[in-house]
């Protein structure tokens, strides 16, 4: 039998990505992307996250909350590889886990108290849904965490390319001015999935309350609708 060990969540974040499309892949990819991670009641207590304020950057530890399965694979096939080629689970950052645990780490902009909230913390560059279950928060520390030596396996194979992104004037103002730039470089990382480069086919991507449509041709984004959901 399989031992297991509890685990409490700590806290949630919101984001603006209601569904998982359109998720930047790696956390700080998209640094003007906000988030606010609201802790749960018992751990509201601001004795918990004294000194926190002195830090740039945050290691968060989380649930891949819309990829719990029963059942475990040892292989997976990652985007950067197009979906074409398997991988050990264990050498990638797959969400379909034994134990569906991400970890990002993302930039500490902000810390705030609110009334019913408590100490709220704002961070940007976050790679999470909203409402993603927050297991643990843990400093960044430069001397330890960044290694100058350190290689990527078989993401250092893939060259990451950009799109550029076209946004009608008409459109992009039905977006809140402080969401603008988020949305546009959100959609510049390319949001389609790996195996699905067809031309023109029509894509829609929900962000901060929006249902954004596009598509994309010779490198170019072309957004054609944005609807308020």
């Amino acid at each position: 039998m399989t031992e297991t060990i509890p685990v409490k969540i700590i806290a949630r974040i919101h984001t603006d990505f209601a569904t998982k499309f359109g998720v930047p892949r790696q956390s700080g990819l998209v640094e003007s992307l906000r988030g606010e991670i609201v802790f749960e009641p018992d751990f509201r207590n601001p004795d918990a996250l004294r000194g926190i304020e002195d830090f740039s950057h945050l290691w968060l530890i989380w649930q891949f909350s819309e990829a719990v399965r029963d059942k475990w694979q040892p292989t997976v096939r990652p985007p950067r590889l197009g979906g074409n080629q398997s991988m050990g689970v264990f050498a990638t950052r797959s969400p379909y886990r034994p134990n569906p645990i991400g970890l990002s780490s993302v930039r500490l902009e902000g810390v705030e108290q609110r009334p019913g909230q408590g100490t709220v913390l704002i961070v940007s560059g976050a790679d999470l849904m909203d409402g993603t279950p927050i297991l643990d928060i843990k400093p960044y520390l430069p001397y330890a965490d960044c290694r100058s030596d350190a290689t990527g396996g078989f993401t250092d194979q893939v060259e990451r390319k950009t799109l550029t992104v076209e946004v009608p004037s008409e459109l992009l103002a039905a977006i809140p001015a402080d969401k603008r730039q988020a949305l546009c470089d959100v959609l510049a990382q390319d949001p389609r999935p790996a195996y699905q480069k067809t031309p023109e086919r029509k894509y829609g991507l929900t962000f901060a309350g929006y249902d954004v449509r596009f598509f994309v041709r010779d490198g170019v984004l072309m957004v054609t609708e944005v609807v308020k959901i």
